[in-house]
């Protein structure tokens, strides 16, 4: 599934009541959520955006974060 990141507020609190809350009220249920954030920046990414984002995914405790650039 695809999530418009304009409307992610409104479609991640859905997503959550509509389906994992009937996932994990299920005896023994083991419910894993993976989220991956891809974006597509023509002009790049600044360095202080870059650095703001690297430190909040690393105080989000992602598993894994990286920039990649296409050059």
């Amino acid at each position: 599934m695809d999530i418009d990141a304009m409307r992610i507020n409104r479609d991640v609190p859905a997503i959550a009541t509509e389906v994992i809350q009937h996932l994990t009220a299920l005896n023994g249920a083991k419910v894993k959520i993976t989220l991956e954030i891809e974006a597509e920046l023509p002009d790049g990414v600044p360095d202080d955006i870059a650095r703001t984002v690297m430190e909040n995914c690393r105080t989000l405790k992602f598993n894994s974060q990286s920039l990649e650039q296409d050059w």
